[in-house]
């Protein structure tokens, strides 16, 4: 698997001899410390809030390699000290997806101001914004009193609306869930999802 990202390095983690030239590239990477430990940044795009935090820096630390693993909830990213002597820095980026999250190595000399995953909740926020007042003036009328076959034809064009609407900005949660799920763990987008499918599915009903 490889994550083709601007100021990135791209892990793979199939091939042995991959392996290899990661340990190299990612030692390149690394911050030597004055201690003999090195540090390392990685991203974590679907990192949402305490329990994503609690999750990464568990399975980090419980590599004999770390020796300190520190998650940055508001720019998602994860610092990793580790011992170069007791491991190889091609087994982090594995450990991170194991536990249900994308990420990737990043290259400090390579920094950028712009955080993808910011842009992409603002776009969420916009899309379930515009919905949601469109739909409303919709429910002006319905809740006026709007006969019959005016009120039905209100509704469907309010659900029009909607579903692409949670489509669109429930995927960041959704997506999040599924990652989750596949680990075997959970968070909190969990039962943001079930609560979204469900009340979406009652609606409709």
């Amino acid at each position: 698997m490889s994550c083709c990202v601007p100021g990135s390095y791209a892990i793979i983690d199939n091939d042995p001899s991959a392996a290899e030239n990661d340990d190299a590239a990612l030692s390149a990477l690394a911050r030597k410390l004055g201690d003999g430990t090195a540090q390392l940044e990685f991203s974590v795009p679907d990192a949402h809030c305490a329990a994503c935090i609690r999750t990464i820096e568990s399975a980090l630390t419980a590599l004999p390699m770390v020796t300190n693993a520190r998650v940055n909830l508001s720019r998602r990213r994860v610092r990793v000290i580790y011992d170069p002597a007791r491991g190889k820095p091609s087994s982090l980026a594995p450990t991170i997806k194991a536990a249900g999250y994308h990420t990737f190595a990043l290259d400090p000399s390579q920094e950028s101001d712009g955080d993808p995953a910011l842009a992409e909740l603002i776009r969420a926020l916009g899309v379930a914004g515009f919905a949601a007042g469109n739909i409303m003036l919709f429910s002006v009328s319905i809740w006026s009193g709007a006969n019959d076959a005016t009120r039905d034809l209100f509704q469907w064009i309010s659900a029009l609306i909607a579903l692409p609407a949670i489509a669109y900005a429930g995927r960041i949660f959704f997506r999040s869930a599924c990652l989750s799920l596949k680990s075997g763990k959970t968070n909190m987008d969990v039962p943001i999802s079930i609560c979204v499918t469900l009340a979406t599915a009652l609606c409709l009903f």
